[in-house]
């Protein structure tokens, strides 16, 4: 059996529910079982820690098919005598604080974080963090070969309330920050909404803000529906920010949150309704994550804006380091660079992945609103607003992201191939490509010619390439889009250039 289809990166990822858009069923109970053993195996190997011996806990997120794969997780695990956690509802990133809380040697989370209800994935915890993508290759042959652990008595399946601590954590991070003189009230006065998207995150406005003495009225979609009949729970999603935005408009909140389904990713809106997500919300925790590492290096995904770079560098007076997109990609590279040296607090992608250095480099959406409402706190006492630190940050007048579909069966090596021409063809015009640079081209134009960039790069999993264009003038979007229209007109062969 190839279970290598599954993959996506550093997580399982399959239908799990039979739909007439999503096919049949891929995440069987069959197929998890193998994969979950396989787990083991891979734990075995290179944990050293005998299966009979590893204790492993469970989480899933709201998704309809959570139950029943947590229940063929249970039933594969159990002969092989594994001491099993089973945390319930919970956000991905508690999940790898139950490995060290509960404590226990590993973690599996079932979720597939913002794709339709009738997906579902797995993502596997240690203690030195998520897998990463070669880990998850290793178990996926495992489970195609169906290897297994030696048999052994003694497995359980123990209920364990780890959400409740991992609350408990975020509540004493928000008083302990905060200082307030009723010190367990830190947030009377304070009015958050908060938009669960019906995922996992309802728990941080009801066991984390309102203890706390805050103000939730106004909060929405905060009960667990894996259908996700509301909007889609991605703070990316436009219709969703919409949500979130008009919560606290219409409410008269002084923030507000959005969460993906399992938490890993976040957005907040101020008081006025306007959107934090995105460049914003880079520029928000680049500045948070800064105070205590004066000069320090933020890593951020290859698509961030120009103006970004200038608030890091020029306002905060700290290093931006662009990488390649992939929220595993930005935390790696921000590991590497702090074991060479070089001091790195935060490592951040523009779809809301925020995994800051005191955390575990965890991407963690509850860790990083709590890190902004202890901040908001402290702007207060000082008579300011979250919008006063980005007052500063130059956003561009115009944006546009199109995907272009490459047609050919190898589609890396034509997709990288039209890259290096493109890169030839903007040498041969005296176009300027960004020295810094780390994922396919980034081209820059002065006034006159667009006043704005593009990039152009390879999708990390899929045969497309996405292209991204900003523009600090109205129309300068379209310029730059012609300049890349007449590249692509000469080299459309085996590309769907019809977006541009």
């Amino acid at each position: 059996m190839d279970y290598m289809y599954l993959k996506s990166g550093t997580d399982v990822r399959g239908t799990a529910i039979e739909t007439p858009e999503g096919g049949p069923v891929q995440l069987t109970d069959e197929t998890v079982a193998d994969i979950a053993r396989a787990f083991l195996v891979w734990c075995e190997r290179h944990m050293d820690i005998p299966a009979h011996r590893l204790k492993l806990a469970v989480g899933r997120d709201s998704r309809l098919s959570g139950p029943r794969i947590a229940g063929a997780i249970r039933e594969a695990l159990l002969p092989y005598g594994v001491t099993c956690y089973d945390c319930g509802l919970a956000s991905t990133p508690s999940m790898f604080m139950a490995v060290l809380d509960i404590p226990c040697d590993c973690a599996v989370q079932i979720t597939a974080s913002h794709h339709p209800f009738h997906r579902n994935g797995l993502k596997f915890f240690t203690k030195d963090g998520g897998l990463d993508s070669p880990d998850l290759s290793e178990i996926l042959a495992l489970a195609g070969e169906g290897v297994c652990p030696e048999e052994a008595p003694g497995g359980s399946w123990r209920e364990s309330d780890h959400m409740e601590v991992y609350a408990a954590h975020l509540r004493d991070l928000i008083e302990r920050g905060i200082g307030a003189p009723d010190y367990h009230r830190p947030l009377a006065g304070f009015h958050i909404a908060v938009d669960a998207g019906n995922g996992a995150g309802g728990f941080y406005a009801e066991k984390v803000l309102a203890p706390l003495g805050a103000d939730i009225s106004g909060s929405r979609f905060l009960e667990p529906d894996g259908r996700f009949p509301n909007h889609i729970p991605n703070p990316e999603n436009e219709d969703a920010m919409g949500f979130a935005s008009r919560a606290v408009t219409e409410s008269g909140a002084d923030l507000g949150i959005i969460f993906d389904t399992d938490v890993d990713r976040a957005g907040v809106v101020d008081r006025r309704g306007r959107e934090i997500n995105r460049n914003r919300l880079v520029a928000l925790a680049s500045a948070i994550a800064l105070e205590d590492a004066p000069g320090g290096t933020i890593v951020t995904d290859s698509i961030t804006s120009d103006g970004l770079k200038e608030y890091i560098e020029g306002t905060l007076h700290g290093r931006h380091h662009r990488f390649r997109r992939g929220y595993k990609n930005v935390i790696n590279e921000a590991l590497r660079l702090n074991r060479e040296g070089v001091d790195c607090p935060l490592a951040i992608e523009t779809s809301g992945h925020a995994a800051l250095r005191e955390n575990y480099f965890l991407d963690d959406g509850a860790y990083l609103v709590t890190k902004i409402i202890i901040k908001l706190a402290s702007l207060r006492r000082e008579g300011r607003e979250l919008e006063d630190m980005l007052s500063s940050l130059r956003e561009p007048a115009e944006a546009l992201e199109v995907r272009v579909p490459i047609l050919e069966k190898d589609f890396r090596a034509r997709g990288q191939g039209l890259i290096e021409s493109l890169e030839d063809y903007s040498r041969a015009r005296g176009w300027r490509i960004a020295p810094d640079n780390r994922e396919g081209i980034r081209v820059s134009f002065p006034e006159g010619e667009g006043q704005g960039w593009f990039l152009v790069r390879l999708s990390v999993h899929d045969p497309i390439l996405p292209v991204n264009i900003e523009s600090d003038v109205r129309g300068g979007v379209e310029a730059i889009r012609g300049k890349l229209r007449e590249f692509f007109r000469e080299n459309s062969a085996g590309l769907d250039i019809s977006a541009l």
